[in-house]
């Protein structure tokens, strides 16, 4: 698909463009020569679709978007307290402060002054969840905290403290929460980065804090060099669908991180890729990976929108020093798996 064709369904939010544009680009190309087909195929690097258009304050980290009932999408991200931008038409995003002006007592246990991390931000039966990391680059002395709001802008949030934490004695690391709230109004966290992998624990809805009649730390994903990090947990048809970055992040332009899925007829797995490899050992079917100089994607979420799923995330621009900014991709579904265009 040409990138009018993708930034015009980003725009216009019609689900069935991109399918009948594909469908017209295929019967055009079934009558050109084999040998002309051979030299339009895309070589590896370029066989990601680039991200959608986007402008205003982009340079993001680990982004995190919900759409309010009103249609302003909010968009939530690392660093400073957790910083928020807005747009009215997911297109052009401004800044509107962080949700914390000032740290909370307990962050300096696990970091200094308000350097939060990996928000995950959510909106249930009437209340914004806010889910964060707290910690210091390369240590599992970490936390995820909760805040909550009615309105879900920046300053509203009340802090709810810990949700679950991890030590140096771990072989997990308490970081990049992702709330999922499944068919039944279950509630779970995954979380996770390198040592041991992915995990999910229950949440008591009523609490938004671990379950306390299951205290099951379940094991979702792993890899033999033990990158991988940033869950985040949809549902899509009978499936549950497990997306992480893989590989090294936060290194500009030398980052290598990628995203991945893997699927499962549970939310607590196991999960396997398209394969079949279980992710528990070191598979995952690729999503997103660099491609000219959208280096390094990852920090994903995925918001179910008007138009159909979206994959956010941050890149590191080629073009720019590898400073990191906002990507947005729609998902489509091909037999059964997520495609990014």
């Amino acid at each position: 698909m040409s990138r009018l064709s993708r930034t015009g369904a980003l725009r216009r939010r019609l689900g069935a463009t991109p399918r009948l544009t594909r469908r017209r680009t295929a019967r055009a190309l079934a009558a050109l020569p084999a040998a002309l087909l051979l030299a339009l195929l895309p070589t590896a690097a370029s066989a990601y679709p680039n991200p959608g258009v986007v402008s205003g304050d982009i340079v993001v980290h680990d982004p995190s978007m919900a759409r309010t009932p009103s249609g302003q999408y909010l968009l939530y991200s690392t660093h400073n307290g957790l910083e928020l931008r807005t747009s009215g038409d997911r297109t052009a995003f401004s800044r509107s402060g962080s949700a914390f002006s000032s740290a909370p007592s307990w962050w300096s246990k696990y970091t200094s002054g308000t350097d939060a991390w990996a928000p995950d931000v959510s909106y249930h039966n009437g209340t914004y969840y806010l889910y964060y990391a707290v910690s210091s680059f390369g240590s599992n002395t970490s936390a995820i905290g909760l805040a909550t709001s009615s309105t879900g802008q920046a300053g509203s949030w009340s802090d709810k403290g810990t949700v679950y934490t991890s030590s140096s004695s771990s072989d997990y690391n308490a970081i990049d929460p992702n709330l999922f709230v499944d068919g039944s109004g279950s509630w779970w966290l995954s979380f996770g980065s390198w040592w041991t992998g992915i995990k999910m624990i229950r949440i008591d809805s009523s609490t938004g804090k671990q379950s306390g009649s299951d205290t099951t730390r379940y094991s979702l994903a792993t890899t033999s060099s033990t990158a991988i990090e940033a869950p985040y947990v949809i549902k899509h048809g009978s499936y549950y669908y497990l997306f992480s970055s893989y590989d090294k992040c936060c290194a500009g332009t030398s980052s290598t991180y990628k995203i991945k899925v893997g699927r499962s007829s549970s939310v607590t797995g196991p999960y396997t890729d398209k394969s079949g490899v279980a992710l528990m050992n070191g598979g995952g079917t690729p999503v997103l990976e660099s491609h000219g100089r959208y280096i390094g994607p990852g920090g994903q979420s995925v918001l179910s929108d008007v138009d159909g799923d979206l994959l956010v995330y941050h890149y590191y621009d080629g073009n720019d020093n590898g400073t990191p900014k906002l990507g947005v991709n729609l998902l489509d579904w091909s037999s059964g798996w997520p495609v990014a265009y």
